[in-house]
């Protein structure tokens, strides 16, 4: 498989990328701002925020949401400006994270647990449900850091990305929104599963920043490609117009100050065989 080739450098510590009207979405964190960028490069800011931004959404009629992380709320972008959309800080017990939002707009937000800087190992945290209206409620407990979030094509399989325990876990999607069947998708031991998407054949492009690759797995733990990146892998994101270019995000450090300093957070770029699928 090629080489990951850069496509724009000079971020601070970009996450939750989404492929949207011919553009990837992305956040970066330790900037304070979403912004787009097209294959050519070309980019665009789309907000700033007074903290740090994480993962994007949309709501069916194409109003943005972004999580709004060490205050713990999910944020409305409208043509005024942005708006509180759900505070979400009696529910998370520490920042919030990733997240994808499914065709009704439903939010499905992961949360740190606890603080994780010096080694600490977090604990467990909760996975929210935020509805279109703003009303916000826990459907997942005992979580190891949930964090990249996946919907299957039909609507009815969520799988996320455990990244403290090292695995890929799948809920059925109830009509009501919530979660139950609660199984292993994927173990894959030694990775640290952060922001991911799902392909057309089902597979599962997983970024890995502590082992410093993505990796495509299959429904049981089968991978079946392994592409090493110079930096931490943070997110990737399934682009372009036949939606066969993987958008990855790397870093260099995940610490703020370290990566204000840097500022060599890349999207890199990397041709597939088989397009992007399903949410985000």
């Amino acid at each position: 498989m090629a080489k990951l080739k850069i496509l724009l450098d000079g971020l601070v510590f970009p996450e939750g990328p989404r492929w949207r009207d011919g553009k990837l979405w992305l956040s970066d964190m330790h900037a304070n701002r979403v912004l787009t960028v097209d294959l050519n490069g070309t980019t665009e800011t789309v907000c700033e925020l007074e903290d740090q931004p994480s993962g994007l959404g949309w709501l069916p009629d194409g109003r943005l949401l972004i999580v709004s992380m060490t205050d713990r709320r999910l944020l409305r972008l409208e043509p005024g400006g942005l708006v509180e959309h759900a505070d979400l800080s009696a529910l998370a017990t520490y920042h919030c994270n990733d997240m994808v939002v499914d065709a009704r707009g439903r939010a499905y937000v992961g949360n740190f647990g606890s603080e994780i800087s010096g080694g600490v190992v977090p604990t467990e945290a909760v996975l929210i449900l935020v509805t279109p209206d703003g009303d916000a409620r826990i459907v997942a407990e005992g979580m190891r850091f949930p964090n990249g979030s996946v919907i299957t094509p039909d609507g009815k399989t969520l799988i996320v990305g455990e990244s403290y325990g090292g695995r890929l876990t799948a809920f059925d999607l109830e009509p009501d929104g919530d979660l139950t069947n609660r199984r292993v998708w994927a173990a894959l031991p030694g990775a640290v599963p952060d922001g991911c998407c799902l392909d057309a054949e089902g597979a599962i492009w997983v970024a890995s920043p502590m082992t410093r690759e993505i990796v495509r797995v299959k429904e049981g733990g089968e991978v079946t490609d392994r592409v090493a990146t110079e930096q931490m892998a943070i997110a990737c994101m399934l682009g372009g117009d036949d939606r066969k270019t993987l958008c990855v995000l790397t870093a260099e450090s995940v610490e703020a100050e370290e990566c204000q300093k840097l500022r060599s957070a890349r999207v890199e770029l990397l041709e597939v065989s088989v397009p992007g699928a399903g949410l985000p």
